[in-house]
């Protein structure tokens, strides 16, 4: 005990520091999740946690029975997985371009402009695609007019919604994505390219033996994070997108839990599908530790 009290006060100026994230997790992460009960429960504002009567299962029944709630959760698993496949491997692709930019004054400029975008709200974002996308006076619109193709409402049809999500998504935060892959590139030893170099290895044998070997734990523990919020593919960048037009490929279960808990006021319902997500993005994230583990030697816990 004596031993651990010294090794705290020895590093107490770190504790210190991580005192506001603690914080942090304790009163907007894990208290919270005191209130999964109501999934329980025929929530009721005025009667409280203790006066709401008792449903079991009720609502989990429901939302699985729900004739809409397949459909939802398919666009949910699909956006995910799209942006799982282009979004997280895009930094990795930008970050290694970016190593093997030699001229420092062009590659600060290339990366405050893909790094800017990423401090845009998705409101404003959204706005910009809107524009850009616009039948009548947008880019795209009269890119394509040039060949003689008509007009497309690119947001008022199901089958480029989900194309425009992603790509929304990709533009904003794939800048912001490679800052940790550089930072993990800066890392590495430039004797080891140099010693790469003599033995007659070109840029591209050099990248596959020396620089992705050693971005291969920061690649996996960013993919077990993405994958425990496989799930959680964000409400607002969707809901600023949503129109009745674009609906039946657009509705994910952020948005129907906002529609239904918030809208509707089915607490308990919302709450219940809610804690589904969370149950499937521990068991995935479960999964994919052990798998990680098991492959590669590097996981989260």
């Amino acid at each position: 005990m004596m031993l651990k009290m010294q090794y705290m006060w020895k590093y107490k100026a770190l504790y210190l520091i991580s005192i506001p994230g603690i914080l942090f997790f304790l009163l907007f992460k894990y208290v919270p999740l005191l209130g999964s009960v109501i999934a329980f429960q025929n929530y009721n504002l005025f009667a409280g946690f203790k006066g709401s009567p008792w449903v079991g299962l009720a609502h989990f029944k429901r939302m699985f029975s729900h004739y809409d709630f397949l459909r939802i959760l398919g666009n949910t698993l699909l956006l995910g997985i799209y942006d799982l496949v282009f979004a997280f491997t895009a930094p990795i692709v930008l970050a290694l371009l970016l190593n093997e930019v030699r001229l420092a004054l062009y590659k600060k400029i290339v990366q405050t402009i893909i790094y800017a975008p990423h401090f845009l709200s998705w409101v404003i974002v959204s706005g910009i695609f809107v524009g850009v996308l616009s039948p009548s006076s947008g880019v795209v619109n009269a890119i394509i007019g040039w060949f003689g193709i008509e007009p497309i409402y690119f947001l008022g049809e199901d089958s480029y919604i989900r194309t425009i999500l992603v790509s929304s998504g990709l533009w904003r935060d794939v800048g912001w994505g490679t800052i940790i892959y550089l930072a993990a590139l800066a890392g590495i030893n430039p004797d080891l390219y140099e010693a790469a170099e003599m033995d007659g290895a070109s840029r591209w044998r050099q990248t596959l033996s020396i620089t992705l070997p050693a971005l291969l734990p920061v690649i996996t523990i960013l993919f077990l994070l993405k994958i425990g919020d496989f799930l959680d593919y964000g409400f607002e960048r969707v809901f600023v997108f949503q129109n009745p037009l674009n609906l039946q490929n657009s509705e994910i279960l952020d948005t129907y839990i906002y529609k239904a808990g918030l809208n509707q006021m089915q607490y308990s319902y919302a709450t219940a599908i809610g804690l589904f997500k969370s149950v499937v993005g521990l068991t995935l994230l479960s999964i994919a530790n052990f798998v990680s583990k098991k492959a590669t030697g590097e996981s989260l816990y």
